[in-house]
């Protein structure tokens, strides 16, 4: 069993996935010749070729409606943002035209959309941003956040093999930060199925991508405390594993949802509204949420550092829980 790093897990997925399968090829910025932005696909294009690693324009509409146009033609393409920030760019292709091909058409679309997302790296507004609730909202569309490098490969692979649309978000604080001993082989992570990190029976964190290390660390914080906290990953956005966001729920009785995107409109929403729809009976406090501050991202590290969320927030939020 390989130890890697997450970057070197979404480098095997992609590698392994266009070895075993000739339909899988990659295209978008810079990914070929100088080998991306973060050295993903450094070495493929001389592998596999130009055909199959593809330097585009600087147009990620044109990105990903060329590989909607593959996709319905049998391939299986990885398009590639150089920061998922830019995915915006390519919003009207991937809501009004991905989403809907099998609805419109009956045909299957099956395209992955990858990037490097999120903070903590002094990125600034521009390149640091949790697009996903932009696209919660979509029918159509499926998306994965995974947080260690056993799911960067494993959700990867299952997202190229998916005969529908997923979105792939990939988080760049993590990509030599994490690392871990990765199943070898083909071994797909299913997509809709949530992770438990750490059990526990007080109270409940429910999130994803890189706060789930921020989460476990409030965990340990607490354990100190005598405050048994549970950790769960939801790693798949939508679908949402519902049936096991519920059961931490009543196990617990009492819930933090923790998202690093901002707090109006994000996942964490969703998550709170179902819980307190169907299993209200069982809480013995409210459900609450810590995401990022209402507000763009900022460059400063020190404001960037009071913008996202942090372990203290997490603690303290969790005592209040715990005191309730």
């Amino acid at each position: 069993m390989p130890t890697l790093t997450y970057l070197e897990a979404v480098r095997a997925a992609l590698w392994e996935e266009m070895e075993r399968d000739e339909r899988v090829f990659l295209l978008g910025e810079d990914i070929g010749l100088y080998g991306g932005a973060f050295k993903v696909t450094d070495g493929f294009q001389k592998r596999f070729g130009k055909d199959r690693v593809v330097d585009t324009t600087i147009s990620e509409a044109g990105i990903v409606g060329a590989a909607l146009g593959a996709a319905m033609m049998g391939m299986r393409p990885v398009a590639e943002m150089q920061f998922i920030d830019f995915i915006s760019c390519a919003f009207n292709q991937l809501t009004n035209w991905v989403a809907k091909c099998k609805y419109r058409w009956g045909v299957n679309a099956p395209l992955v959309v990858r990037g490097p997302s999120g903070g903590y790296v002094r990125g600034g507004p521009f390149h640091s941003q949790n697009v996903e609730a932009y696209f919660l909202h979509t029918a159509g569309l499926k998306m994965v956040y995974p947080s260690t490098a056993a799911d960067a490969k494993g959700l990867l692979l299952a997202a190229i093999r998916d005969p529908d649309p997923v979105l792939y978000f990939e988080h760049k604080f993590l990509y030599r930060r994490v690392k871990e001993d990765v199943p070898g082989g083909d071994e797909a992570t299913p997509i809709g199925v949530a992770a438990t990190r750490r059990e526990g029976r007080d109270v409940a964190v429910i999130t994803y991508g890189a706060t789930v290390g921020i989460a476990l660390e409030a965990a340990e914080e607490m354990d100190r405390e005598g405050v048994s906290v549970e950790v769960l990953d939801i790693r798949s956005l939508r679908p949402l594993d519902e049936e096991a966001i519920l059961a931490v729920a009543r196990k617990t009785g009492k819930v933090l949802v923790l998202h690093e995107d901002h707090l109006m409109g994000g996942v964490g929403g969703e998550i709170s509204a179902r819980i307190t729809e169907k299993a209200f009976e069982h809480l013995d406090g409210p459900v609450l949420r810590i995401a990022a501050l209402d507000t763009p991202l900022p460059y400063a590290g020190s404001l960037e550092d009071r913008v996202l969320p942090d372990r203290a927030r997490v603690v303290d939020a969790l005592r209040r829980l715990a005191a309730y």
